[in-house]
C-alpha cells in the first residue's frame, strides 16, 4: 500500500528540501567548474545518463519501478524531454558565462513565467493579487537584466549571451511546468522522473557532432559525480512533498540564493551586483506573494468544501 500524503512531518520535509536544494546549486557549481573544457551538451548527457542508476535504485525501493516504466503518454513524456533538455542546456551554458548568483537569481523569475503561460495556455484565471505579483517579477527580472542587455550590451559580449540562454532557460522551465500538469493526470510521478533523464540522455546525444571532448580521469570523475548529486537532489525535493504541501515548502527554493552566493565567492571569487540583489529581492517578493495568495485561496475552498460537505 502505497504511503499517503502527510503534512505531519514538516521538519524532515524542510530538511529533504534544502539538502535537494543545496545539491542542486552543488552540481550547477560542479558543471560550471567544467564549463571552460567540457561542452553543454556532453554535460546535460552526464547529469541525466548517470542519475538514472539512482533513480532506479529509489524506484525499487519504493516499489514504484512499475510505475516508472510504464508511459501511458509516450509523446508527451517526449515533448516533456525536449523543454526539459532546452532549459539544461541553455542553463549549463549560461553557467559558463555568468556568476553562479547570477544564474540562481535569474532562475527565480521560473515562476513567474509559468503563471503567465498558464493564463495562455491553460486559461487559468488570474486576479489583481496575481498580476501585480506578475508585474512586480517582472521588473525585478528586467532590473537584474539591464547590464546585461540594457543599452551599451552587445551579442559579442559574453556576459550578454549568458544572459540571453538563461532567460531563455527560465521561459522553457515555465513550459516544463505547464506540460508536467497536464502530464501527471494521466501518468504516475516515478514515470516522469524516470523518463525526463533517459529522453535528456538521449537528445544531448545530437550535440556530439558540436564538439565533445574526451574528458581527463578527473574531469570524468566530476562529470559523473554531477549526474550522481542530480539524481540525489530530485529524490530529495520529490520526497520532500510527501511529508509536507508544496506552498509551505516553495519558500525554502530561495535558500538557493544563499548557497550560490556562498559557493560563488569561496569557489568562484563571485560577488553579487547591487542590481542582481535588488531584482532577486523582487522577483522573490512576487513569488512570495503568489504562494501567499494560494495558501489564502486552499484555505477558502477548504472552507467552502466543510459548509458544502459536512462530515456530521
Amino acid at each position: 500500500m502505497a504511503k499517503a500524503l502527510t503534512a505531519n512531518r514538516p521538519i524532515l520535509a524542510v530538511i529533504l528540501k534544502t539538502c535537494a536544494i543545496f545539491l542542486f546549486t552543488a552540481m550547477a557549481a560542479l558543471v560550471k567548474s567544467l564549463s571552460d573544457d567540457i561542452p553543454a551538451g556532453e554535460a546535460v548527457f552526464f547529469r541525466s545518463f548517470f542519475a538514472i542508476p539512482v533513480i532506479v535504485v529509489w524506484l525499487i525501493s519504493r516499489g514504484e519501478l512499475r510505475q516508472g516504466l510504464i508511459a501511458k503518454k509516450p509523446m508527451g513524456h517526449f515533448w516533456r524531454g525536449v523543454l526539459g533538455t532546452t532549459a539544461m542546456g541553455l542553463t549549463f551554458t549560461g553557467l559558463g558565462l555568468l556568476p553562479l548568483p547570477e544564474v540562481t537569481a535569474i532562475g527565480f523569475a521560473t515562476p513567474i513565467f509559468t503563471l503567465i503561460l498558464a493564463a495562455i495556455m491553460l486559461g487559468e484565471r488570474i486576479r489583481m493579487i496575481r498580476i501585480g505579483a506578475v508585474l512586480i517579477g517582472l521588473v525585478g527580472v528586467l532590473i537584474m537584466l539591464w547590464p546585461r542587455l540594457g543599452s551599451g550590451a552587445s551579442m559579442q559580449d559574453t556576459a550578454t549571451l549568458g544572459a540571453i540562454c538563461i532567460l531563455g532557460a527560465t521561459l522553457a522551465r515555465g513550459f516544463v511546468q505547464i506540460h508536467i500538469r497536464q502530464l501527471v493526470q494521466s501518468d504516475h510521478t516515478a514515470a516522469i522522473v524516470f523518463y525526463f533523464s533517459a529522453t535528456a540522455s538521449l537528445l544531448s546525444l545530437l550535440t556530439l557532432p558540436f564538439g565533445w571532448v574526451v574528458p581527463t580521469t578527473e574531469q570524468f570523475a566530476l562529470l559523473v559525480l554531477a549526474g550522481v548529486i542530480g539524481g540525489c537532489a530530485q529524490i530529495l525535493v520529490t520526497s520532500s512533498y510527501r511529508f509536507a504541501p508544496a506552498s509551505m515548502l516553495a519558500p525554502y527554493d530561495y535558500s538557493s540564493m544563499l548557497f550560490a552566493v556562498f559557493i560563488g565567492y569561496v569557489w568562484f571569487a563571485e560577488l553579487p551586483t547591487m542590481a542582481m540583489l535588488a531584482g532577486a529581492t523582487l522577483v522573490i517578493g512576487a513569488n512570495a506573494l503568489v504562494v501567499w495568495r494560494e495558501h489564502q485561496l486552499g484555505l477558502e475552498r477548504g472552507k467552502a468544501r466543510s459548509v458544502t460537505d459536512p462530515k456530521s
